[in-house]
């Protein structure tokens, strides 16, 4: 990674005067790389992860290289997304006399195609290494090829392999071509679903409380990415950077904090759904965890001090001159320091994925058919009282609830402390509007969801009809676009980003009312009369994209109904409500669809669940189209409502606007009109001639 890794020299800054000219000509990145897999090699043989197996042995080469082979890839992703996430949020975008280097951005992009191809190579060579363990082949067996071929086929594990690489293949190709912050930002997200199948293929796709560990570890490795690959890529990219160096590392460390904070939680998590007594700490897997957790206390440490120390230093006072080497060698020796314990990290992760946790034999109950097929015991018999008690929480959606909730609780006392005024309506429906988000998430609906029609068919009412116009008269774009203060040293924080995102074509494209009836009513039928429905009731990915899309749609639909924050321009009133009953319409006769069909929708799914008590299931699907068909009245009538109302208030402002325009001007607009108004008289009046 030559070139991309190490920006050439300018004038104002030679390389001779690079604080890490010290490691002897050896590119930062290879030391790194280095140090990972010294450390996954040397953790892995402590722990007897590559002692040979009794029976289907791949050999010493595969023992020793599917480790190595996974730090590198590990450490290519993460610089992947933290150079991609660098030219999103970090580098300036403009220049700003004595203050930005202008190639530091197309820098960062090319640096991230270098780590994305390096990512695919890895994980390509990961996944051949992998099946010859997986199956205790030798890479010359005659065999190999094809069973390989039904590895990436057939198998989880293979296909998430797959997935991976064309992703890395799609971010290296893109980001090539790739020379502004929106595609880098587009680029990140892409970059971060192919970390998706590491998490649902690794030791947490079979540990006990299989959702919340694929979601921690999930999570875990978002916040890594970011935060090694970050602090990575501004080390590489530092003599680009020139005198824009201290804003890109004072913007890092924000992001920086979040990551750390995630991780840890993450981590936290992630760990105590493996280990399950102290004890546990003391087995080889254990051992390596507390490594780990040594490694984040040191990285915290580190982080506090440049914080402290070495990014006031960096920064100077307003008055000093353009950064010398002088003011940057603390900043970058510690982060040399900090990207080193990262690499130790990263390798003893590496040697975790290839180390077992703990295991004890215990007189255990066998699973139930709907522990089996859901994951979880089946619910009692529903009853009034079980819809309060009743709880089966899904940790994605709680960070979420709670994250915004925070986040607009904190705009609201900004604004507060400067002297603004927020309504606290908005702020009440907010709130409101999060709770009911929460409890189909994660109470009764969503326990209730993975077992009867009927409830799952709560959850989506409820999800796409009573929640999402709640958030919307929330108006979170107005507070945030008022809360958060805008950058001037030409970097993109969550204030640019938001309004970016607001403004851009897609936006307009996703809010088009036609598209928005379509994604609100259309999918309905997509979703549920094909594999889509089945598919989310059986794999946790599905499972949660399906909550996002029904969110998404509900919010979009009344966003473009009652909407109040800033947007593409919405359509007059009464085509809203000509919309809102006709998509309303379409709602019912899917209602009557099910109440009046004959055949189950995943039969195969509701019927191996063993369920004992309860209706049928063709006469809990017909109660469930009931549901679809009568639930939303309530919330119809309340966009109604709402839509008059703002109709009304529209109607208002007009008024008054005018009043105030021929205040102004003596009503010099309705002279106008009269004046057009004689014209047209006298031009048709034969006396006139």
């Amino acid at each position: 990674m030559g070139s991309p890794t190490e920006s050439a020299p300018t004038r104002r800054h030679p390389r001779a005067a690079d604080p890490l000219r010290r490691l002897g000509g050896v590119p930062v990145a290879v030391v790194t790389a280095v140090l990972a897999v010294a450390t996954v090699l040397v953790a892995t043989a402590l722990t007897g992860a590559v002692v040979a197996p009794a029976l289907l042995d791949p050999g010493a080469l595969v023992r020793w290289s599917l480790p190595a082979v996974g730090a590198l890839a590990d450490l290519s992703a993460a610089l992947t997304v933290g150079a991609l996430l660098l030219a999103t949020v970090a580098l300036p975008v403009t220049t700003v006399p004595g203050a930005v280097r202008p190639l530091a951005e197309p820098s960062a992009l090319r640096l991230a195609c270098a780590a994305a191809t390096a990512w695919a190579v890895t994980t390509v060579l990961r996944a051949v290494l992998g099946y010859a363990d997986l199956a205790g082949r030798s890479l010359g067996d005659p065999v190999f090829g094809t069973e390989l071929g039904s590895f990436l086929r057939d198998l989880d594990l293979g296909r998430g392999f797959l997935v991976t690489a064309t992703v890395a293949v799609a971010v290296s190709l893109l980001a090539a071509g790739a020379r502004t912050a929106r595609a880098a930002g587009l680029l990140t997200v892409l970059a971060l679903v192919g970390l998706i199948p590491a998490a649902l293929t690794g030791h947490a796709a079979s540990s006990g409380g299989h959702e919340t560990a694929v979601t921690s570890l999930g999570l875990h490795l978002l916040g890594v990415s970011g935060w090694v690959g970050g602090l990575l890529a501004l080390v590489l990219l530092r003599r680009g950077l020139g005198a824009a160096l201290p804003v890109v590392a004072r913007r890092y460390s924000g992001v920086a904090g979040w990551a750390f904070l995630l991780v840890a939680t993450s981590g936290v998590i992630n760990v105590a759904s493996r280990l399950e007594i102290p004890a546990d700490l003391a087995t080889p897997y254990g051992l390596l965890v507390v490594a780990k957790a040594a490694a984040l206390v040191l990285l915290g440490l580190a982080g506090w001090w440049h914080r402290r120390r070495t990014l006031p230093e960096l920064a100077g006072p307003s008055t000093s001159p353009p950064i010398t080497p002088a003011r940057s060698r603390p900043f970058l020796r510690l982060a040399l320091v900090e990207i080193w314990i990262m690499a130790v990290a990263t390798g003893l992760a590496a040697a975790l994925a290839r180390t077992p946790p703990p295991t004890r034999q215990l007189d255990r109950v066998a699973p139930s058919p709907a522990e089996v097929v859901t994951g979880h015991p089946l619910p009692p018999r529903p009853e009034p009282m079980r819809m309060i008690d009743v709880w089966q929480p899904d940790l994605l959606w709680v960070l979420v609830t709670a994250v915004l909730a925070v986040l607009y609780l904190a705009g609201v006392v900004r604004l507060a402390r400067r002297g603004d005024r927020w309504p606290l309506p908005r702020t009440l429906v907010w709130l409101a509007g999060l709770a009911v988000v929460g409890y189909v998430t994660c109470g009764a609906p969503a326990a209730y969801g993975r077992v009867l029609f009927s409830a799952h068919m709560v959850a989506h009412m409820t999800l796409t009809m009573v929640a999402p116009p709640l958030l919307v008269l929330g108006a979170p774009v107005t507070l945030a676009s008022r809360a958060l203060r805008p950058r001037r040293d030409g970097t993109r924080g969550p204030r640019e980003l938001l309004l970016a995102a607001v403004g851009s074509p897609t936006t307009r494209v996703l809010t088009h009312p036609v598209l928005v009836a379509v994604l609100f009513a259309g999918s309905l039928v997509l979703f549920y009369y094909s594999g889509l429905f089945e598919l989310a009731l059986t794999t946790h990915v599905g499972h949660e994209l399906m909550y996002a899309h029904f969110l998404l749609a509900g919010y979009l639909f009344a966003w473009v109904l009652i909407g109040i924050d800033p947007g593409p321009r919405r359509p007059a009133y009464p085509l809203r409500v000509m919309l809102l009953f006709a998509t309303m319409a379409f709602h019912a006769f899917f209602g009557v669809s099910l109440v009046s069909g004959t055949e189950v929708l995943a039969a195969d799914h509701f019927g191996a669940l063993g369920r004992d008590w309860g209706r049928d299931l063709l006469a809990d699907q017909r109660y469930g189209g009931g549901i679809a068909w009568g639930l939303g009245e309530v919330p119809t009538l309340f966009l109604v409502v709402a839509i008059v109302v703002l109709w009304a208030r529209s109607d208002e402002r007009e008024a008054r606007r005018r009043d105030r325009a021929a205040d102004r001007d003596g009503d010099a607009e309705l002279e106008a009109y009269n004046a057009r108004l004689a014209a047209l008289a006298r031009r048709h009046d034969p006396r006139a001639r």
